[in-house]
């Protein structure tokens, strides 16, 4: 398959798994429309056209043609200069990596990636929080991830794919939309009781399993496993974590348990104030089980060869 059709196939999969829906999507391509329309003539060279049917600034093809033919990919959670060496290490052993794909963004994309945080307070609002004050308290959250990114040198993996002349690309939100779409389902379809019961359906997931095994598997990061869970609300994508006073509006919506693939110490202690139950899947296995429900949509429609590396194992859902 050519390397444009993974990526339009990947984008077009991640909206189908958008927890916002299809019309609050096709909202935020109309105003990428409208705001490319708005600009000057001269500043227009530098507009993102990828913005005009990719709603997600944090997945990429960062370098390669997309005439670029791929049966081989390389796929990691995080790929830095070495795993993109690692790729080329491999090609001279004859592997024949086709394409380096990470999950986190790189390069053009981790300059931007703070953008789709604002999908998060539609997310919230079907939670029950009010449109207005969920925007209201992702703003300063929104401002604060893009001063933490403007330093970063990001180039320095997409450099090093383009010296090597490997194709790499990233798939963060099109993947973290589909393991928020399977598990809010899940968790919906087995009305879990309590919160020990949150964790019993996680540990029949193969990639939680598999990070039981190596000492990260799902826990309970606050409240007793033996709180009733109440609302249950996956909370896994938008890019990063959202404003830590977000949990008292959450509470006030009446939610009572948060599946997170992770939390920080000061938004764990704004959880603790409304009394939410905190239940943290993983990282890194929550980033595995989302790419891993986009690969079977994308074995379907070619024979793909996967080679893991940075965390990533392939567990296929197919026949």
């Amino acid at each position: 398959m050519k390397l444009s059709k993974i990526y339009d196939l990947v984008v077009r999969e991640g909206i189908a798994a958008d927890p916002r829906g299809k019309d609050a999507v096709a909202l935020v391509l109309a105003k990428a429309k409208k705001d490319l329309e708005a600009l000057k003539e001269k500043d227009k060279e530098y507009f993102d056209k990828d913005r005009l049917q990719n709603p997600y600034a944090d997945s990429r093809i960062l370098y390669g043609e997309g005439s670029a033919e791929v049966r081989r990919i390389m796929v990691g959670v995080d790929v830095e200069a070495a795993e993109v060496i690692l790729a080329d290490r491999l090609n001279q052993k004859g592997k024949k990596i086709d394409l380096v794909m990470a999950h986190h963004p790189e390069g053009r994309a981790w300059a931007s990636f703070y953008e789709v945080m604002n999908m998060q307070p539609d997310i919230w609002a079907k939670f029950g929080v009010p449109i207005n004050v969920a925007e209201g308290i992702m703003r300063d959250r929104v401002k604060e991830v893009e001063r933490r990114v403007m330093p970063a040198n990001h180039t320095r993996a997409v450099d090093a794919a383009r010296l090597l002349g490997i194709p790499m690309m990233c798939v963060h939100t099109p993947a973290d939309n589909h393991v928020v779409s399977y598990l809010q389902k899940l968790v919906d379809s087995k009305k879990p009781d309590t919160v020990a019961d949150v964790i019993d359906v996680l540990k029949d997931i193969p990639e939680y399993q598999h990070a039981m095994k190596v000492n990260a598997g799902p826990r309970v990061f606050f409240g007793d496993p033996k709180n009733r869970a109440g609302k249950v609300f996956v909370d896994m994508t938008g890019g990063t974590e959202g404003p830590t006073n977000m949990f008292e509006k959450l509470e006030a919506a009446g939610v009572g348990t948060i599946v997170a693939m992770h939390l920080g110490e000061d938004h764990l202690k704004n959880a603790q104030k409304g009394h939410i139950n905190i239940v943290i899947a993983g990282h890194i296995s929550s980033d595995n089980l989302g790419l891993n429900l986009l690969f079977d949509k994308l074995a379907k429609e070619d024979k793909f060869e996967f080679i893991g590396c940075s965390g990533f194992e392939r567990v296929s859902r197919g026949k």
